[in-house]
């Protein structure tokens, strides 16, 4: 499949998110439809409850909407001992199978509501963490299925030390999310240019550093953050989109581009809505991949 192909939607562009009490959740059918109204191929899953569960009529929905399934975003407890993250990530499994997709997107789950804080992990922890990544991994790869972790802000891996440590002591590839990586303090350009063998999935998001600081700071909670607009469409924040863009293609990325650019609704949109920003993310996309 060419690079421009490999353009994909994320349900969190329309405000669809596994938080409890995010904003208002949009209808499936209108954003699936919104997505192919954007000319996007593919599709993550989205959280536990946004499609049908049972793996059939998942992908049933994706079919008649004319859209592939990447993958999905599964948070996982992986760090709490006595607890078993190995159900959660087979029935998962059983719906990439149903539905073709080939990406499990982990974020080591705090076990907390929300992304606003999180517990201080201790070396047992992290033992136990960076065990089942591997676990997880092996268990994917026998699906035909890859693993990948995705830093994120409010998980158990969000700063760039953390980051390190699940590169050094794991064999999971990461998922390259280019503004929860420079929220949590790691340079998304320099990571790329690090590490650019373990990226196997790229969530493109562009970032008002201005608001990104008061985040980072403590001044305003993450949530906070997203609803005062700390993601911007592709192009118009301060992330250097096409640099990472062009890392990835001189070392030969083969993987999926996710514009994701989290929104917390108030309610349902009226005219347009989400899909305006979604059209400038795709175009800055497609834009950055035909100068390569």
């Amino acid at each position: 499949m060419a690079a421009s192909a490999k353009i994909a939607g994320a349900p969190i562009s329309w405000g669809v998110c596994e938080v409890p009490g995010w904003g208002h959740q949009m209808d499936p059918t209108r954003v699936l439809g919104e997505m192919r109204d954007a000319g996007l191929v593919a599709t993550e899953i989205g959280p536990d409850g946004f499609l049908p569960r049972d793996p059939a009529e998942m992908a049933a929905v994706l079919k008649e909407h004319e859209l592939t399934a990447v993958g999905g975003f599964t948070p996982v407890i992986m760090h709490v001992k006595g607890h078993d993250p190995m159900p959660e990530v087979d029935r998962v499994l059983a719906q990439f199978a149903a539905t073709g997709a080939d990406v499990l997107v982990l974020s080591a789950d705090s076990g907390q509501d929300g992304y606003d804080s999180r517990p201080v992990l201790d070396g047992d922890g992290w033992k136990l963490l960076l065990g089942n990544l591997d676990r997880i991994t092996a268990r994917a790869a026998e699906h035909g299925v890859r693993a990948v972790l995705h830093p994120h802000v409010g998980t158990m891996v969000e700063n760039g030390e953390e980051v390190q440590r699940v590169l050094a002591g794991s064999t999971v590839s990461l998922c390259l999310d280019t503004g929860h990586l420079l929220i949590g303090g790691t340079d998304p350009a320099e990571l790329t240019r690090q590490a650019p063998e373990r990226i196997a999935h790229t969530h493109l998001k562009d970032v008002d550093a201005s608001v990104a600081a008061k985040v980072q700071s403590g001044r305003i909670s993450y949530t906070e953050g997203v609803a005062n607009g700390m993601y911007r469409p592709l192009g118009l924040g301060d992330v250097d989109v096409a640099s990472i863009v062009s890392t990835l293609g001189t070392h030969h990325y083969d993987g999926w581009y996710v514009l994701e650019q989290d929104t917390i609704l108030t309610e349902a949109p009226v005219g347009e809505g989400p899909l305006a920003d979604v059209r400038t993310s795709a175009d800055h996309v497609r834009s950055v991949l035909g100068s390569l």
